[in-house]
């Protein structure tokens, strides 16, 4: 009797760190879960990007081609590695750039630009037709071009925008330059905010593409197109 008491009182002996060591264990446990809790209520809350886009008003219905005989395709605008990265840039000075972290454009500003001067060349009524570039060659004249700039700018008292576009015309049957020009427009931020920038950029880009598409020869429509020089 003595030996099997002695046996179980050495068993529960043996048992006691473990059940103990499981109790440590356990405890630590519960405190690593409410650690994680207490962090993720205090800061540990994910922050998504905002994502914008320009809109620019439509353009209106094109008036009635009289004398109109010249085809266009606009290439895609070209632009900066830094405009192509998807953040918002602001300037802090002329050689220093920045990207805000969490504000981002939906679309690419190249694509944006490229359409937007499509929709308005046809509206325009200075060209027969007026297509994106696909690489064939039915048509007279190639328009190309840069989005130079689309930035904030914090360093010349307040903050502003930049939209620069620059941008020439090709006849495709004779690879001759017919027209070149660059356009810079500034605009004014009036309220705080990355949402405020954006509208700006907006009006500012309106401006830029409208004097870019006005300055265009419209003595080029009125050219004989490839099948009558042909």
């Amino acid at each position: 009797m003595r030996s099997n008491e002695r046996t179980g009182v050495l068993a529960r002996f043996r048992a006691r760190p473990r059940r103990m060591k499981m109790k440590r264990t356990l405890t630590m446990i519960v405190f690593a879960l409410a650690a994680l809790v207490i962090l993720a209520s205090c800061g540990g809350r994910v922050r998504y990007p905002n994502y914008y886009t320009l809109n620019l008003p439509a353009p209106p219905d094109p008036p009635a081609a009289e004398n109109v005989h010249a085809t266009l395709s606009v290439h895609e605008f070209r632009a900066p590695a830094y405009l192509r990265q998807g953040a918002i840039v602001y300037k802090t000075s002329p050689e220093q750039l920045g990207f805000y972290a969490y504000h981002h454009w939906a679309v690419d500003p190249r694509e944006f630009v490229t359409n937007s001067i499509i929709d308005r060349l046809r509206a325009s009524g200075t060209f027969a037709r007026v297509k994106a570039y696909d690489g064939r060659r039915d048509v007279d004249y190639v328009l190309s071009g840069r989005l130079e700039k689309l930035e904030e700018l914090d360093y010349k008292g307040g903050v502003k925008v930049e939209v620069a576009i620059s941008a020439q015309m090709t006849n495709l049957a004779t690879g001759a330059t017919v027209w070149t020009n660059a356009v810079s427009e500034i605009g004014d931020v009036n309220a705080r905010g990355v949402p405020a920038v954006v509208s700006e950029m907006n009006r500012t880009m309106e401006r830029a593409i409208e004097t870019l598409v006005s300055s265009m020869p419209v003595d080029a429509a009125a050219g004989f197109t490839a099948a009558e020089r042909n």
